[in-house]
Formats: C-alpha cells, structure tokens, sequence
C-alpha cells in the first residue's frame, strides 16, 4: 500500500492521493509511505522516483546495517526498528528518501511509529515547521525511544536473576542468564549501528537540512550513547554473574570432593586391616585367638576415631 501526504506552497495539507495520477509539481513538499508494499508498489521506486538501483536493493534485500547512502538529489537512510517477540529481539528495517522536497519511507511491516507521525502530522495545524528533515527526525526519535523500555525490562530480568528471590535452580537460572546475554547481543547489534549512523548525519556537511536542526539529531544521539553504554554494562553483569555462578558451583564442587576424599581417606586403613584378615590363610596366628575378632573391630574403630578428629583439627570438616 502507498499512501502520500503533501503539502501546498500555502501550507496546506491534502491527502488520499494516487501514485498514479498526483503531480507532485504544486507541492512545497511531499511525504510518500511505501507500507507493506507489493512487487507492483516497489516498481514506482524506480519508475516514479528514479531512485537509484542500488538503493532500490537495499530495500528489498534484508537486512542491511544501519547507514546513509549519498546521491545527487537525495540520501538514502537505513534505520532499524526492535521489537520482543518470546523473548527474541525482532528487528525491523526501515528505509528513508529524503530531499528537500520529499521524505519517501519504506518497510515491509506496518511500522507504530511511522503510523504516530503520519497521523500527528495529519492532526498537526502548525504545518509551516513541518519538512522533510522534520519528518525524518520525529520517527528517529520515537524509534530510540522506544529502545529504552526494552533496555529496561532486560535490566529487571538481570536484577531476578541476580538476587534469584524465587530459589530457581542453577540450571534454571543459567538458561535465562544465557536468552538475555543473548537478546542483549541483538540489542548492540541494532543500537551500535544506528549510533554510528547518527555520529555520521552530525558530522556531515552534505546533510544541511539536519545542520539547521542539529540540536535535535544531537540529543537523538545523546540517547544513543546512553543506550549503547547501558547494554555494554548489562552484559558486563552478565558476565560477572556468569563467573559467580561457575565459582559457586566450583565451590560446592569442591566442598563435597572434599568430604568424599575424607571419608575415603578414613576407610582406607579400615578396609586394609578387614583385607589382611579376610586373607583366610591357614598359619595367621590371630586367626584361632578368641578375642581376635572383637580386637579387630576395636583397632578399626579406634583408627576411624583418631582420623576424624585429626581432619578436624585440620579444619577440613
């Protein structure tokens, strides 16, 4: 479906117009949705717009990094939208065109934040701020923050984690440790790029139309860095309350080697002495003395005692 807005030299809005027949000639500026698009509406981004064949792959073929693509009459953005789906980060492209007469947007889903923009712009009666660049920068930053509450639910699931206030097994915990190691991976995967891409639009001299607002874009990025620094922290923790975990179990571990080696070591002499008298040779003169079995079991005895109390004075009980 495409869908287009445009705005009059008198600032005027008018909608519901057709690719097919609209001339895009009497507006000051125009804003053309490609939303869910089929293979006949993706033909009009090099048959209407003449957009460059290398920009048209990039939006067909997924997914490409964050980045922004220079042209004689127009840049081409590549932006990344992210989502939680089962405990998965989905993500989800979104292209723009933009000039200083239009903004052309692309995705193949219905995107929430396009759709708030569209419908603020339409309910908007102070059209004269509005522009291309305008556009660009309110989904951009909607699409940041947006980033936040996901960040944020992560750093909860990592507090439970941490404190384990429900006694979930080691194994159990280990796993959610793991999904959100994981999911915090596909975070930086999106947040890292659309970084850089912003560190690129506010350092660039071809962008002017992001210059004269270069205090917005800046505070996008603002956000940016914060976020990139909060999940490089989250997977420090991760990280810690790995190596916490393995050294626990190590510990444990090696506490109950520890007691198994003692009894071990306290039953080996009692299994040599019951070994040579189970011998049964003919001439072993204990054999046929009348107190020798309970002298046995007395010696066998007297022998685990001492042991016992020599490894706890040791302190390895």
């Amino acid at each position: 479906m495409i869908r287009i807005v445009g705005v009059t030299f008198e600032y005027e809005l008018e909608t519901n117009l057709s690719i097919n027949n609209v001339d895009f000639s009497k507006y000051k500026w125009y804003w053309v949705d490609f939303n869910e698009p089929s293979e006949e509406d993706i033909r009009h981004l090099t048959e209407t717009f003449c957009f460059h064949p290398l920009a048209v792959e990039d939006c067909i073929h997924r997914p490409q990094r964050p980045k922004l693509d220079y042209y004689d009459d127009y840049t081409f953005f590549v932006t990344h939208i992210v989502n939680e789906e089962k405990k998965e980060i989905i993500k989800e492209e979104l292209n723009f065109f933009i000039s200083n007469q239009y903004v052309v947007t692309f995705h193949r889903e219905s995107v929430l934040e396009v759709n708030q923009v569209w419908d603020r712009l339409l309910s908007h009666k102070n059209i004269e701020k509005w522009d291309p660049y305008y556009v660009f920068y309110d989904i951009l930053d909607k699409i940041v923050d947006n980033y936040f509450p996901l960040m944020y639910k992560l750093e909860d699931e990592l507090d439970k984690i941490e404190n384990n206030t429900q006694n979930k097994t080691m194994d159990h915990l280990m796993n959610e440790l793991f999904d959100t190691r994981h999911m915090l991976l596909n975070l930086r995967h999106s947040i890292n790029p659309m970084r850089d891409l912003l560190y690129r639009m506010l350092n660039s001299h071809h962008l002017q139309g992001i210059r004269d607002r270069w205090e917005y874009f800046s505070d996008i990025y603002d956000h940016l860095l914060k976020l990139s620094d909060m999940v490089m922290s989250s997977r420090e923790l991760t990280a810690d309350i790995r190596d916490s975990y393995l050294s626990l179990n190590s510990h444990q571990t090696n506490n109950v080697m520890r007691i198994l080696t003692i009894i071990t070591s306290i039953f080996a002499p009692l299994t040599f002495i019951a070994g040579i008298y189970g011998m049964n040779f003919q001439y072993m003169p204990e054999l046929t003395w009348r107190h020798g079995y309970f002298l046995a079991l007395g010696t066998m005895g007297m022998v685990g005692v001492l042991l016992y109390l020599w490894f706890k004075r040791k302190g390895w009980f």
